[in-house]
């Protein structure tokens, strides 16, 4: 399959911007890209697109989130986050069949493709159902069982080392499997040591939640006499590839072990705002040059997956939060959501190295923004109109390896109608259960 792109505006991830362009897509691959007229006949190609009054980005990359968890949006909000955990969402999260968490995970995919988002992670269970929704979609995705310490911890390492060996690379590569314990305060150091011992045997990375409150951070200091960040780094996690989510609460020691082992981060403001968590201290990981990726967290405590607004974000909180203007600037927050976001998630080294680029040869992974609207007049600087003008709702083709799973703001590979009837249906069981009731 042969696509052309023609006429067309684009951003290519690495700062360089083209008013006037075309891409040609040969396969899985981004074949040809530049500027000005395609040297190529039309009728070379299977398909072509004018893209005309369209910005074509690299698709966005979800560094961290729990997809199933879209079941939930709205369910339990305006708490703190352990509260949140354990008084809301783990009693429903036990209700959720696989079924239901296929479905959530679709749920939430839909959001995703329709925001143009090409890859996400996820850290949840009955992840077998989780990787089926993702070949089924398209998407690309990395994707951990998640481990908690106590009597299903056994099982769930069983079946984070099944999962790698059913859906490891599977979609053409469009898969990749990670291992993921929870926390460092819901699993012991014993479930961590077997942990690592998997990630040996598999050679795969490792996800995990990571100094995301100040509670967490005060209650490993009385149990272990250090931050957790210290506490992991003493027990041998950071001897593996590791993408810390959250990092709100670090100290320049903490940083400062994160950098040295080559810790990746990612970074969520929207739900770490929600949950009153805090602001975690961007510019000074990205000073000791550590890789960080955005992502939106699960939409039971950000409510949105959209990527847009968590780059909008990004660079305006740490602006306004150091008094600096030139913190976060615009081609940061992009590389955050695109090429940074692929590194943080070790997707670099296993799936492509110009993942979340528009380069030759980079997986044809992107997306056309509609340039029509007011927002994007007079067009100064297509740069910054992405990243503090655009919104998810601007998209309008979503093409991942080189297949479109969103034309004219049409879904391709998801019937939208069906999960969204479906999530309806899962979702009032929530709503008739006496144990959950609405805190006051």
């Amino acid at each position: 399959m042969r696509i052309l792109i023609h006429s067309t505006h684009y951003l290519d991830g690495t700062g360089r911007e083209a008013e006037s362009g075309y891409i040609v897509i040969h396969g899985d691959r981004i074949a040809e890209i530049g500027p000005g007229d395609c040297p190529h006949s039309r009728s070379d190609f299977d398909q072509t697109i004018d893209g005309a009054n369209r910005l074509v980005m690299p698709g966005l990359i979800n560094a961290h989130g729990h997809a199933a968890m879209s079941l939930l949006r709205g369910f339990a909000d305006d708490m703190p986050l352990h509260a949140w955990l354990n008084d809301r969402i783990w009693p429903a999260e036990a209700k959720l069949s696989p079924e239901d968490i296929h479905l959530g995970t679709q749920l939430a995919m839909l959001e995703m493709i329709e925001t143009g988002t090409t890859t996400f992670t996820d850290m949840y269970f009955s992840m077998d159902t989780v990787a089926e929704a993702v070949l089924s979609s398209g998407m690309r995705a990395a994707l951990g069982r998640g481990i908690v310490s106590g009597e299903g911890a056994t099982l769930a390492l069983k079946e984070a080392e099944a999962l790698y060996r059913a859906y490891h690379g599977a979609g053409g590569g469009r898969i990749s499997i990670n291992l993921a314990p929870h926390a460092p305060y819901t699993c012991s150091a014993e479930t961590l040591k077997e942990v690592m011992a998997l990630a040996e045997k598999l050679d795969v990375p490792l996800q995990i939640h990571v100094s995301e409150t100040r509670k967490e951070v005060q209650d490993s200091l009385s149990e272990h006499g250090v931050s957790p960040i210290v506490y992991l780094h003493q027990i041998g996690l950071f001897s593996h590839p590791v993408t810390a989510a959250h990092v709100v609460h670090a100290d320049d020691n903490d940083l400062d072990i994160l950098a040295e082992r080559g810790v990746r981060v990612s970074h969520n403001p929207g739900s770490n705002l929600k949950l009153g968590s805090g602001i975690a201290p961007l510019l000074a990981m990205r000073e000791r040059g550590i890789i960080v990726g955005l992502g939106t967290d699960g939409a039971a405590s950000n409510n949105k997956l959209d990527l847009f607004e968590e780059m909008r974000l990004a660079a305006l909180l740490h602006k306004g939060v150091l008094e600096n203007a030139t913190a976060i600037d615009a081609n940061a927050a992009l590389s955050m959501a695109t090429s940074q976001g692929a590194k943080a998630l070790f997707l670099d080294e296993r799936v492509h190295p110009d993942l979340g680029t528009l380069r030759v040869d980079a997986p044809a992974d992107l997306i056309l923004i509609d340039l029509t609207s007011p927002r994007y007049f007079p067009r100064h600087r297509l740069l910054a109109h992405a990243v503090y003008s655009s919104s998810g709702c601007d998209v309008t083709d979503v093409f991942v390896a080189g297949r479109a799973l969103y034309r004219n703001r049409e879904f391709m590979t998801i019937d939208q109608e069906k999960v969204r009837y479906e999530a309806e249906r899962v979702g009032a069981k929530f709503h008739t259960k006496a144990s959950f009731s609405t805190p006051s």
